[in-house]
């Protein structure tokens, strides 16, 4: 049996019919009948069980895949990729092939962390691509990795930049404005203070930052009053 058929008959060996009919809700953009249903530790299990003697290669070759939970495990085996170099020509491979906001946001190489200097070019490219999941996965980069010690407002800028005005751009969007205030409030508030975030990015901004548990009541008050 290919490796490929093999992979996919585990994946029906384990799927959950419920599960299958709450992501077929979730996913508005994936075909429900490209949708299996495999709880995430299913997932996570068999990709870790599967691949421990097969040939990872051939499977990030065989792009386009089938099924959403083929994708999911692309997006596993990725993240352990541990060359810099390796993974980022297998993040751009992918990238194309994207198709709904879960893939992306699963999409958070480990490696990434430790090579944010060379990164940053690449998220620029990302943001400026056109493309809906390349660019919500190119602030998902700035939000996971450069809101920490390799915070710049420069980051904040970017992202406001970003042209293409889209549901699933503009929702990463205002997640990332939201972690920026819970980390680096003197400087984001000001972005909404100034009114540079667009319409819905800034609306949804506050909604997300208003229902945090670590922002403070007196900060979810002002924000409360930026809303118009």
């Amino acid at each position: 049996m290919e490796l490929i058929e093999e992979l996919r008959q585990k994946l029906f060996d384990v799927q959950d019919v419920d599960y299958k009919k709450f992501q077929e809700k979730i996913l508005k953009t994936v075909d429900p009948e490209k949708i299996i249903g495999v709880r995430t530790p299913a997932l996570c299990k068999l990709t870790q069980e599967f691949f421990r003697d097969r040939d990872k290669e051939k499977f990030l070759n065989s792009l386009p895949h089938a099924y959403f939970e083929e994708n999911s495990i692309h997006t596993l085996l990725i993240c352990d990729v541990k060359d810099y170099s390796k993974c980022l020509q297998e993040v751009k491979k992918f990238l194309p092939f994207i198709d709904n906001w879960a893939t992306c946001d699963s999409l958070i190489p480990k490696i990434f962390a430790k090579h944010t200097e060379e990164l940053e070019g690449e998220i620029k490219s990302w943001l400026e691509s056109g493309k809906i999941y390349t660019v919500r996965f190119g602030i998902l980069m700035l939000m996971k990795f450069y809101l920490g010690k390799n915070f710049d407002e420069k980051y904040l800028k970017m992202v406001t930049k970003v042209a293409l005005q889209n549901y699933y751009v503009e929702m990463m969007s205002a997640w990332f404005f939201s972690e920026s205030l819970i980390k680096h409030y003197d400087a984001a508030i000001k972005f909404l203070e100034k009114n540079l975030l667009s319409e819905s990015v800034h609306r949804k901004t506050i909604q997300k930052a208003v229902e945090s548990r670590r922002i403070t009541e007196d900060k979810k008050i002002y924000l409360k009053s930026l809303r118009n």
